[in-house]
């Protein structure tokens, strides 16, 4: 729950939980024969990493994915005894804190697996950890070479226990491109090198590719209602974002709103002022122009666009349409019928950076926990 009460904030992001859990089962059935994670890095997503993760646990799940270490850490005071895999790597000289608090990092490289092997050692223990393989995206990860060669027996035999085999998807949003196909092979070859351990390549998109799913997936975006496939429609949608009008005013035709200049009224029109902006996680690149359509927004039940640039602080709506929209009426900037993926499309980039950028000023309401 935010600190911020609900008579000082700007606006007020409601989270279903219940929507969250829903969504949760619906991958899960997606799955069906594999286990179904959960990833909630980047806070879950915006959405509360603590209120989130015990959600997805009511829901059924057992395994976690998080970014970074101080995620994990969160994770593991709300979720004592679930699974938690920390993505990026080995961080600093943090070894003693994945075995004093159960996490389980993810080794792309031969320097973190050289690192967690002499930290196992040292212990006298095999502590859990992912083997993460890189087979086509070039980011994180280890290359087929140097997969096989981890496989040998001998000096290289591993002095942690390989929990997991793991390879991420890079265009498996894309329905078609040749790059998934690939990953899917070269992930099925690797998983002969490493009998026994359990593989994990399905992301979102890769939930719904028989192919893809081993013995572990792991949704991420999904959960949280976003679109994760281009010719898949989001699950439930999990965040809603409203906030009261907090000034109306008349403009003349032709008279311009916001920084810049960019937008002129086409006819007299009403202007409705909402106290959220892009310090809130609402992206400047949603406005509307002259010469570029920005995002919407429902006030009184009506569809009304933007006005001019977001600001910093404050958002300007044309409510002309919008019957007799006065200050403390509510606009609904997401909900109703308008997804983050709406406002992504407007902004120009993906519901991914919507969700995560929604910011700490709201008061945060929960429900369906």
């Amino acid at each position: 729950m935010s600190d911020v009460p609900a008579d000082e904030a700007g606006a007020r992001l409601t989270v279903d939980l219940g929507a969250l859990k829903r969504n949760y089962q619906a991958l899960a059935a997606m799955t069906a024969g594999a286990e179904c994670a959960a990833v909630v890095k980047a806070d879950a997503y915006g959405i509360g990493i603590e209120a989130a993760g015990p959600a997805l646990a009511a829901a059924g799940a057992r395994t976690f994915f998080v970014a970074h270490l101080s995620e994990a850490r969160r994770l593991r005071a709300v979720l004592p005894s679930a699974a938690i895999y920390v993505l990026n790597g080995l961080f600093g000289e943090a070894l003693a804190t994945y075995a004093d608090h159960q996490l389980r990092p993810v080794l792309g490289s031969r320097d973190d697996i050289e690192r967690f092997s002499a930290f196992c050692s040292q212990t006298a223990r095999r502590w859990p950890a992912a083997i993460h393989v890189d087979t086509g995206m070039n980011r994180l990860g280890l290359d087929l070479a140097e997969a096989a060669l981890l496989a040998e027996p001998g000096p290289h035999a591993l002095a942690f226990e390989p929990a997991l085999l793991m390879s991420h998807f890079a265009c498996a949003d894309e329905p078609g491109h040749p790059l998934t196909a690939r990953q899917v092979d070269r992930f099925a070859q690797v998983r002969g090198l490493f009998p026994g351990v359990p593989g994990s390549l399905a992301n979102s998109a890769g939930c719904t590719m028989s192919a893809a799913r081993h013995d572990l997936a792991r949704p991420g975006v999904a959960l949280y209602g976003a679109r994760y496939r281009a010719d898949r429609a989001p699950l439930e949608p999990v965040v809603r974002l409203d906030a009261p009008l907090v000034q109306v005013r008349e403009v003349r035709a032709g008279d311009t709103v916001g920084y810049g200049a960019t937008w002129s009224a086409s006819r007299p029109s009403r202007i409705g002022i909402v106290s959220v902006g892009y310090a809130d996680g609402y992206l400047r690149s949603a406005g509307t122009t002259n010469h570029q359509a920005g995002a919407y927004a429902r006030v009184n039940g009506v569809t009304c666009r933007l006005a001019g640039r977001v600001s910093m602080d404050l958002i300007a709506i044309d409510v002309t349409d919008a019957g007799q929209a006065a200050p403390g009426d509510t606009v609904t900037l997401i909900g109703d019928g308008i997804g983050v993926d709406d406002v992504a499309e407007a902004a120009g980039t993906i519901g991914y950076e919507v969700l995560t950028s929604l910011g700490r000023r709201y008061n945060r309401r929960y429900t369906g926990g």
